[in-house]
């Protein structure tokens, strides 16, 4: 809205047409908004007895968090969206599709927590419903990005890291991919959110990581440089990716160890969804599995741990997802929250290398 506004109120400065320019002032922001409406947002959902349900099943430790306020998804979306409407050229298609996914992910989260909560259980919508609806969202992307290859606005091809000359265009077959890679991680941010400050925090630093690679993907130099496909709308993402980043910080503040607010699944489904999307947009999507190692890792952890019960009627770990296998062995919640961080900027530097090792 902005980029439309100041250009006209002060047509002088050229400052507003930057794309750094504008995704520092998103994330500002974002980050202003989280700070601030986040204690209103805490009170108003404890008046409400909108409160955290603690799987009986988990560690006993984690009983004491029941009542927590949650569903502070609402304030992530809220603050990122927001700044991004505000700062980013609302008519760049790929924006819209960025908000829009979000917004969907997210809204399929806000219906699970409002269900748990109503029903005062762990179980909200059943996974059928759940993944049917995220499939639906995936579909109706998948389909949307195939109109826009039809107009010459995108393409299906995939960069595979370090091999430069691997781009095979998976034609139609890039609709399911998309949809994989959507519900994918959108998951797997959900399955993340186990601990206090966890999931936001890997979050952040993921985002950080497609920051920088929006802004390289829309820069005709810097993609030629790094032998990236150049798209340079997509450049626009980057202010979509900073609110993420700044609405993320503001949102940690209270959410970490010990959290006075849960982001519930209106929020770890909807960041979800923002990751993958604008993997997606940017062609990105492979380096997925590295920027979001943590959550990856995550995902693979409860795959596996089913897959071994259900095959030999034991447990590789103590209990998945992952981090809560750290919890039983012995390492305190602070302890497992600082060393995954430490990991996923281990895992976000690595994604950045591999631009030039290809």
């Amino acid at each position: 809205m902005m980029v439309h506004l100041l250009p006209i109120l002060v047509p002088d400065v050229a400052l507003w047409r930057f794309i750094t320019f504008r995704t520092a002032a998103a994330s500002l922001s974002a980050l202003v908004v989280s700070l601030v409406l986040g204690p209103w947002l805490i009170r108003r959902l404890r008046s409400f007895q909108i409160g955290q349900v603690i799987r009986q099943e988990g560690p006993q430790s984690h009983l004491a968090k029941a009542g927590t306020p949650t569903m502070g998804g609402l304030l992530i979306l809220a603050a990122a969206l927001g700044s991004t409407l505000l700062w980013a050229d609302l008519t760049n298609i790929y924006v819209s599709i960025a908000v829009l996914a979000t917004a969907s992910f997210g809204t399929i989260g806000l219906l699970d927590d409002y269900l748990k909560i109503t029903r005062r259980s762990s179980g909200g919508l059943s996974v059928r419903q759940k993944m049917g609806m995220q499939f639906a969202v995936a579909l109706v992307i998948g389909l949307s990005l195939m109109w826009l290859a039809s107009t010459n606005q995108y393409n299906t091809r995939l960069i595979f890291p370090f091999f430069k000359q691997l781009i095979p265009d998976l034609g139609w077959f890039y609709v399911p991919f998309a949809m994989f890679v959507l519900v994918g991680t959108s998951n797997a941010v959900n399955l993340t959110d186990g601990l206090d400050g966890l999931a936001i925090s890997t979050f952040a630093i993921a985002a950080t990581a497609y920051t920088a690679l929006a802004y390289v993907t829309g820069h005709a130099l810097l993609a030629s440089y790094l032998l990236l496909v150049h798209f340079g709308p997509v450049g626009e993402l980057t202010i979509f990716c900073g609110a993420l980043v700044g609405a993320s910080l503001g949102f940690l503040w209270y959410n970490a160890h010990p959290a006075e607010i849960f982001m519930g699944d209106v929020g770890s489904l909807g960041l979800g969804g923002a990751l993958g999307t604008v993997a997606i947009l940017i062609k990105q999507e492979l380096l997925l599995v590295f920027v979001g190692g943590v959550f990856v890792l995550e995902a693979l952890s409860v795959m596996v741990q089913v897959a071994s019960f259900k095959l030999t009627g034991k447990r590789v770990l103590k209990m998945a997802p992952l981090h809560h296998h750290f919890e039983l062995i012995g390492w305190q919640e602070p302890k497992v929250i600082a060393r995954f961080i430490i990991v996923a900027i281990i895992f976000a530097l690595f994604s950045l290398t591999t631009l030039k090792l290809r």
